[in-house]
């Protein structure tokens, strides 16, 4: 099973690291990095841009409306995230629980990544789609 790991971190978790060697970032990441790799799990990991890089496409009105980051509410900004190939969510929150650079105002989300699988099978999108993965080897 593919679970997600989201990181979180409040403005104030982020202001509290502005200190920390870069350097050491990302060698105490690395590391960890390099742990889920050797287990066999790592599927992906990647870090985001600074929210102020980012835009928010509302829905609620029509046309959609698009805002330059910060975000209006900024108590928790994603920071990154892993996708793991681990059997429970069990072992996910196990490996969330080793995770380098936290502490008050930092929190990881889990959820488990669904399966094209899961879909029916019979339905004509989700053979498009399945046709697609094939065509590009993500199946």
């Amino acid at each position: 099973m593919k679970y997600m790991l989201t990181m979180r971190a409040t403005d104030e978790a982020f202001a509290g690291m502005s200190d920390t060697d870069f350097n050491e970032i990302i060698e105490t990441v690395g590391k960890y990095n390099d742990e889920l790799i050797r287990a066999g799990v790592l599927v992906a990991a990647e870090g985001l841009d600074d929210a102020e890089q980012g835009v928010v496409v509302d829905y609620s009105s029509e046309p959609p409306v698009v805002t330059d980051g910060p975000y209006g509410e900024t108590k928790e900004l994603f920071a990154g995230f892993y996708i793991l190939n681990v059997s429970s969510k069990e072992e996910a929150v196990e490996w969330a629980k080793r995770m380098p650079m936290t502490g008050p105002g930092f929190k990881t989300e889990i959820r488990r990544v669904t399966s094209i699988d899961e879909f029916p099978q019979d339905n004509e999108w989700i053979q498009k789609e399945r046709a697609w993965r094939e065509a590009t080897g993500q199946l």
